[in-house]
């Protein structure tokens, strides 16, 4: 039933798209017959605004991958640059918060570990909405800042870096069995805000799947059944997909290339000193409003990962 409300919500968008045509049409037939500068004006807004309307819809054809349609559960890591490291990690964190609210789609924390100083060390969350990782997936890989540190006492130009990992929230019963001498679990007390209950008892669980090292996390909940639950569910997405693809490089672009987190390994760059500018490496897509990309207009980058794929 799910699926069925999320395809039916694309029928209606593409219903609605034929109808703003025709209704371009008549305006246009209107226009010829009584020309003047106020119609003509109100016809271009309209144009522009089916225009992207269009673009949107054609995009979300793109997203013909297996799971594009799941919910994405989305990693971010703090790499090389200490502190900054952490304050940039809570940027990109903050700039995929508010492109998620902007698309309509629902945010929950599964995972957080505080920096030392400033910022986070690592944080999962959950984006929740149709489409979310076929429209995410495209941010995997390492995300590099150039800035002048607020950290830094000499003020100096300082580059950090920071890792993105995205899978599906597959929601589907998958054949899967993992053993339980595959696996070790760890609880451990939850960190971050979550009130008393959260913060003094051992709710927060640890799965490490001991053949391939995959490690994942989970302190949402208060109770430790669910958070395994969460756990069990988010290590399945990964075992399935890697079980999928049989071929090392379908592998490494499901879970993201396994790269250092510093120099040489990035996929964007935000350079905010001497100029400003972020730039996509593999589509060399640029955009020179830093701040706007940085508030949650990633959009260009998204695209156009979208049309080189």
């Amino acid at each position: 039933m799910k699926r069925l409300k999320e395809l039916q919500g694309s029928v209606d968008k593409i219903e609605k798209m034929f109808q703003d045509y025709e209704d371009l049409h008549l305006l246009l037939e209107m226009a010829k017959e009584e020309p003047d500068d106020e119609s003509v004006e109100g016809i271009r807004e309209e144009l522009e605004s089916f225009v992207a309307e269009f673009e949107e819809q054609r995009l979300e054809t793109m997203l013909d991958g297996e799971y594009d349609y799941c919910s994405a559960i989305v990693t971010l890591h703090a790499g090389a640059g200490g502190t900054e490291s952490c304050d940039w990690a809570n940027m990109l964190y903050r700039m995929y918060t508010r492109w998620a609210e902007s698309k309509g789609y629902k945010v929950s924390v599964l995972d957080y570990l505080d920096g030392d100083v400033a910022g986070i060390k690592a944080v999962t969350f959950e984006v929740e909405g149709l489409n979310a990782y076929g429209y995410l997936r495209s941010e995997m890989g390492v995300h590099r800042l150039v800035r002048l540190s607020p950290f830094n006492a000499a003020g100096k130009r300082q580059t950090s870096f920071a890792s993105c990992d995205v899978i599906p929230d597959i929601e589907d019963e998958m054949d899967l069995e993992i053993s339980d001498d595959e696996i070790r679990i760890d609880t451990y007390r939850a960190s971050g805000a979550g009130g008393q209950h959260v913060n003094k008892t051992d709710s927060a669980i640890r799965i490490t799947h001991i053949p391939t090292n995959i490690v994942v996390q989970c302190q949402s909940e208060r109770s430790q059944h669910t958070n395994k639950d969460k756990a069990l569910q988010m290590l399945k997405s990964k075992l399935y997909l890697i079980k999928e693809q049989e071929q090392a490089q379908k592998v490494s672009g499901i879970r993201g290339e396994v790269k250092e987190i510093g120099f040489g390994s990035q996929i964007r760059s935000y350079v905010m000193q001497p100029y400003t500018m972020v730039k996509d490496h593999r589509t060399n897509v640029e955009v020179g409003n830093v701040s706007g990309v940085l508030d949650g207009n990633i959009d260009p980058f998204i695209n156009g990962y979208l049309k080189m794929k």
